[in-house]
Formats: C-alpha cells, sequence, structure tokens
C-alpha cells in the first residue's frame, strides 16, 4: 500500500482536522474533544488513515515545501533571498526578527506533525481490528521514526525544545504549557525514538520504489541516527561511522546513481540513491515550491524569484572544474528585473536554483529528497576523518567526485585531517546544493561564524560590501515571540530580544 499521495491523504486530513488542534494552539489548550481524540481509532484503516496525515505534514507543510532551503542555503554563503519578501531578507542578512513569520510558520507546522505522531503512537496499540500485529509494529516504527525527523528538524533550527510526546488531554492550560529541553535532552529522545524506530521498520516493503522511498524504512532510520549523533552538540563519529555503515550495506541495496544529472532531471525519482523523499505527483498532488525558483523559461512568469545562488556558490563549483554537478543545480538566463548581486539592470545574466525543474504552475511534480546515499556516505567520510583516519575519509570522498568526473584527492590532502575536514565540506557543499544541508554543515563543523563572515559579496546598488555580522547565538534561529508570549515556561534563545 502506498502511504503518500494516495487518496486516504485527503481522508486523513479531513480526520487530523477534527481529532488535532493546530499547532497555534496544541502547547495551549485542549482538543476540541477528548471523546474524538480518544475514541476514533478501532479499525487498522482507520490507523492507516491517520499515519497518511503523519506523511502528509511532508507535503502539506511550508518549511518541508520551501522553508528548508531559506533557513538553510538563503541563510548561508549558498543563496540569496531573491524575490521582494522582507522577512526572507532577515534570513539572508543573519537578521531574523522574534516575529519572523517564517520563523513562526515552521515551528507551528513542525509541531502539528509532531501532534499527529503522537496520535498514531498513543493509538495503535489499542486498536484490534482489521490490523496484523506486523502491520502494528511497523506503524509504530514509522511514527516513531517521523517523531523523531520532526524533532530533529526543530533542534536543527532551535536546539533544545519543548519535547510533547502525546496528545493533549488536559483543559488546564498549566498542563500543556511544556518547558523546554536542553539541546542534549531533545537529541536524546530523537536517538530514542529512532532506536525503537530501527527494531520495528522493514528494510522494505516490497518492489515498489515508490512506496519504499515514500515511507520509512529501517535504512532511513538508520541514516537519522548517523546525521543526529553527527549533529548533536557533542558528535559520537564512531556511532556516526556505524549507522552511516548500515545505511551504507542495507539489504535495501541503495546504490549511487550512476549519473548526478538524473537525480534531479525529474524522470528518475525513487532510484537507489533515494533514502527517503517526498513524493509529488503533480496537480492536485503537486508542489509549489519550483515555480518559487526557476526562470520564466521554466516557470512561463516574470516576476522576481527566489533563492538565487551566490556568487560564492558559482565560485566554488567553478574553481573546482565542477561543470557537472553545477549545470545540474545552476540555470543562467537573463532576468527581467535588476538584481543588486548579479546586475543591477534589467535583464542581466542570473543564477536560478534548478534542482527542480518542472514548475508545473504551482503544482510541480518534482520531489524532495529527505535523504540519499551521498549525503550519507560524506558523512561517513566526515566520521573516520574525525576518528584520525583522513586516508579512509578521502576514499569515501573519492567516490562521490568520481562519479562527476573529478580527480580523486591527492596525497596532502588525504595524510592531513585539517586539509581533509575542509576537502569533506566543500564536496558537501558542491554535492547537495540547494538541498538544505549548508548551513548544518557550517555549524556542526564550528565553522559558520568564520565563513559567514568571511564571505565577499558586493550590493550593486551601492557598490559596497554586505556584512553578515554572524555572531554564534546566531546559530539557532530565535523562538517565535508568539510562542512565548503563550507560553510562559518558554525560554529565548540567548542573544534575541
Amino acid at each position: 500500500m502506498k502511504i503518500l499521495n494516495n487518496k486516504t491523504a485527503i481522508s486523513a486530513m479531513i480526520l487530523a482536522a477534527f481529532m488535532l488542534v493546530s499547532c497555534d494552539e496544541n502547547l495551549d489548550t485542549p482538543p476540541i474533544s477528548d471523546g474524538i481524540a480518544q475514541n476514533s481509532y478501532q479499525t487498522g484503516d482507520q490507523l492507516e488513515a491517520a499515519l497518511t496525515g503523519v506523511y502528509e505534514s511532508f507535503q502539506g507543510n511550508d518549511y518541508y515545501v520551501w522553508d528548508h532551503v531559506l533557513f538553510s542555503d538563503v541563510r548561508s554563503d549558498n543563496s540569496y533571498a531573491g524575490g521582494d519578501n522582507p522577512q526572507i531578507f532577515q534570513i539572508e542578512n543573519l537578521a531574523v526578527d522574534v516575529n519572523n513569520d517564517r520563523v513562526y510558520n515552521a515551528w507551528s507546522a513542525i509541531y502539528n506533525a509532531i501532534a499527529k505522531a503522537n496520535v498514531v503512537l498513543e493509538q495503535t496499540p489499542n486498536v484490534q481490528r482489521l490490523l496484523t500485529e506486523e502491520r502494528r509494529e511497523q506503524i509504530l516504527g514509522e511514527a516513531h521514526f517521523l517523531r523523531a525527523y520532526h524533532f530533529f528538524t526543530l533542534a536543527r533550527l532551535f536546539g533544545g525544545v519543548p519535547l510533547v510526546l502525546e496528545s493533549v488531554k488536559s483543559a488546564d492550560p498549566g498542563a500543556v504549557r511544556v518547558s523546554r529541553s536542553t539541546e542534549e535532552e531533545t537529541y536524546a529522545q530523537i536517538i530514542a525514538d529512532l532506536q525503537i524506530a530501527v527494531q520495528k521498520l522493514p528494510d522494505t516493503y516490497g518492489n515498489d520504489s515508490s512506496v519504499n522511498k515514500a515511507r520509512a524504512t529501517k535504512g532511513a532510520a538508520y541514516a537519522l541516527l548517523a546525521k543526529a549523533y553527527a549533529q548533536q552538540p557533542i558528535p559520537n563519529w564512531g556511532e556516526v561511522a556505524n549507522y552511516a555503515n548500515l545505511v551504507i550495506n542495507s539489504p535495501a541495496g541503495y546504490t549511487l546513481q550512476g549519473s548526478f544529472a538524473e537525480l534531479f532531471d525529474g524522470s528518475h525519482y525513487n532510484n537507489n540513491e533515494s533514502i527517503l523523499e517526498v513524493q509529488y505527483l503533480g496537480g492536485n498532488e503537486g508542489t509549489w515550491g519550483p515555480q518559487m525558483q526557476l526562470p520564466q523559461s521554466a516557470s512561463g512568469d516574470t516576476w522576481r524569484k527566489f533563492n538565487t545562488p551566490s556568487h560564492d556558490l558559482v565560485n566554488a563549483f567553478d574553481a573546482e572544474g565542477d561543470n557537472v554537478r553545477k549545470n545540474a543545480s545552476i540555470l543562467f538566463e537573463n532576468a527581467p528585473w535588476s538584481d543588486e548581486f548579479w546586475g543591477n539592470a534589467n535583464g542581466s545574466s542570473v543564477p536560478f536554483a534548478y534542482k527542480w525543474k518542472n514548475a508545473g504552475g504551482w503544482n510541480s511534480s518534482d520531489h524532495v529528497y529527505l535523504m540519499r546515499l551521498a549525503d550519507i556516505i560524506l558523512l561517513k567520510a566526515e566520521a573516520l576523518n574525525n576518528g584520525g583516519q583522513p586516508g579512509a575519509a578521502a576514499d569515501e570522498v573519492d567516490k562521490i567526485r568520481l562519479r562527476v568526473n573529478l580527480p580523486v584527492l591527492d596525497a596532502t590532502v588525504r595524510g592531513s585531517q585539517e586539509l581533509m575536514k575542509a576537502a569533506i565540506l566543500k564536496e558537501r557543499r558542491l554535492e547537495l546544493a540547494l538541498e538544505a544541508h549548508r548551513w548544518d554543515d557550517l555549524v556542526r563543523n564550528n565553522v559558520a561564524v568564520e565563513t559567514m563572515n568571511s564571505v565577499q559579496e558586493i550590493d550593486l546598488r551601492t557598490n559596497t560590501q554586505v556584512n553578515y555580522n554572524m555572531q554564534e547565538f546566531k546559530v539557532f534561529l530565535p523562538i517565535p515571540q508568539r510562542e512565548l508570549n503563550r507560553n510562559p515556561n518558554l525560554v529565548q534563545n540567548q542573544g534575541y530580544n
């Protein structure tokens, strides 16, 4: 059975609407009816519909459609904001306000997804009709994985967050105003959920790749464990290497796609490199994200687009002679507007983000990779290098480089942990550009401040250099002011007023 993009998604959304309050309320008030939340699930089919609703959060959630790129690539040295949205300019300029709506929307939508997962986790043990024990265990594994994925997203954005681990059952606001956990506690919960998930999830659900890449599997849980152990405040590189190897050697048979360009041509989704991807079909089940980025030739409209690749990113591709990944990731076209970085006159040649190539009039069928094997191979390289094995790390990086016709790393790099660290960071940038990884990579490697303060970008309107004024506290976003107003137990991240 296909979990994403089937007709049950609509019924699941309707069911969730009755069962769950929006995240605007889910930390502060009880559901409209406790009776609905507690008694709605009696059959396996109802559980499957509710689980589909949890997965649908990837499709219908603005964060995973679009904002994940803003908070990683636009916030970093990979992209400029583009467009005309002042709140996205805040993200680009590293001057995010506590009242920024993009930040609030991300917090709210992600907690809404967690709330849906919590209901499935609570109700699944009670359902007896039309549900095998094998499927019950799988559903629990999927829900634990999904909750972990969303908490991982929150931890990367905000640091420690409230760990909401059950549905709202009390009308007393004091009972639902959850305090922030520490960053360490948040990652401990993520890892705990994933360790349960790997015990319950299958390697595959059969031979249909559109199902295996749409749903949580054991390989997806291993991959997320590798990423969580790497991103937590004190990385555990031994566990990163362990779980990366479990992905690489999985019975699911993950392998690098032979052609990098095929990953993003729209005709090779659900390939062997993909570990988990959001399945958009187009039409009523399409995504509007590509329309925000693609030029007139692909989108059919002339308004100024967002997520404009930076000079720094283009120069990085050119310095490496990496034409394969550059041409698959970026498209230059003359724009019918002026651009403050690429040409302060209409008709200037401007680069456009090009990893999603089919706009579809706001209903694109382009998929979004949440995790793919190249990311995990490079993460394994990072773990090996941090474990004192730069030569072994280089072997992993070379697998990625050879696919795009680049030479293997030379002996000088292979023999130095420091040079190898820089090489891995560069390789991850070129491989994963515009896929919402860059900010996390800078933070994990403790180079976010120096990297952003070293960027040389000239605003052509004034012919002055941009000053990002990056400071350590800006590694995390502010807790939305509306959440602080609603929940007095929350504490703002240091550095924000």
